[in-house]
């Protein structure tokens, strides 16, 4: 029996959340759902994005399914807030092209780990009228675990057991120069892992060109939330796009996608992302074959083309392919 935080959000968080929710009960594993609140709604109604109640119901569960949350002016991410709460330090985003779905390559595998907790997005902000400063903390501690799960991930992987380290520190000097230093630090330890580094600006122009040759990217929080997007523009957009926030005891799974007001409660979201979230919470808790078995499913799905959402140029509903993929 495993526990897990069920928080769904906003917007259409809430309709793909149905759909996890949906495809885990199908599942020969054993669930016990206990749901909590976060986000927009969530703070209208108790005067906080993230509850105290919130964070001790994922932190007392096994894993966290997140939906998606609709940004609350003046107010903090809770999102971002969870993750530091619960210590998930490593935000870990699958990039793969689906047959079927329009790629800018057709053989693109790669996975994107980015540092969770530092860098601009520590959310340390203050000034005046005049100035805004916004501090950006690296620290060697940080920057070497989250290169050590790297370098893990590459030992997991079929692919090229390779890592790439993406900085800035030709002009991000003290910073940026800890966290290439951490990178290969930790290299050390792996002799039998090819290791390369690129400056940011480069890695973002090497995505489009030759996305193929990556395997695993490491890089601080704020580049690796610019690339992660970019890459799954590489793949067919953000509807196929999972993610994970792992710890040391926590972990948290999101779709990578926001709340999209525009489109919620029209059931026309596209619940994949959210689905194979699911499947990467399975593997974190150790069902690999049947985290192995979503994934397959989703891409059989997809690459059928006769049920897909608006996204992939489909008119399915958001429950229709969710039925597809449980079946």
């Amino acid at each position: 029996m495993y526990d897990i935080a069920i928080i769904s959000g906003d917007g259409i968080g809430k309709e793909v959340m149905e759909s996890a929710e949906f495809l885990l009960d199908k599942l020969n594993i054993n669930f016990n759902f206990k749901h909590a609140e976060a986000g927009f709604e969530c703070f209208n109604k108790n005067g906080t994005t993230l509850p105290e109640e919130t964070v001790k119901i994922a932190k007392s569960s096994d894993a966290t399914l997140f939906g998606a949350s609709t940004s609350t002016p003046g107010q903090p991410s809770p999102i971002i807030n969870l993750r530091k709460q619960l210590d998930v330090y490593a935000n870990l985003r699958p990039i793969k092209s689906y047959k079927g779905v329009k790629s800018i390559e057709d053989n693109i595998d790669f996975i994107i780990v980015r540092e969770n907790t530092e860098g601009l997005y520590s959310q340390i902000e203050y000034g005046d009228d005049n100035q805004v400063i916004a501090e950006r903390v690296i620290t060697r501690h940080a920057s070497e675990k989250i290169s050590e799960i790297a370098f893990k991930l590459a030992k997991r992987r079929e692919k090229q057991n390779k890592v790439t380290c993406v900085h800035k520190s030709n002009v991000l000097k003290k910073t940026d120069g800890v966290f290439k230093e951490s990178f290969y630090k930790i290299a050390e330890k792996y002799p039998q892992i090819t290791t390369e580094d690129f400056y940011v600006d480069a890695m973002a122009m090497y995505l489009l060109t030759q996305p193929q040759n990556f395997d695993v990217i490491v890089s601080s929080n704020l580049f690796g939330d610019i690339l992660s997007d970019e890459s799954a523009g590489l793949v067919g957009g953000l509807g196929l796009a999972p993610s994970g926030n792992i710890g040391d005891h926590n972990g948290l799974f999101e779709p990578v996608h926001g709340s999209a007001p525009d489109i919620a409660g029209k059931h026309i979201a596209n619940p994949c992302s959210m689905i194979l979230s699911a499947s990467m919470m399975l593997d974190y808790l150790g069902e690999w074959e049947t985290a192995n078995d979503i994934k397959n499913a989703v891409e059989k799905v997809v690459a059928d083309c006769k049920i897909r959402t608006p996204d992939l140029g489909g008119d399915a509903s958001t429950i229709e392919i969710t039925k597809a993929i449980v079946k």
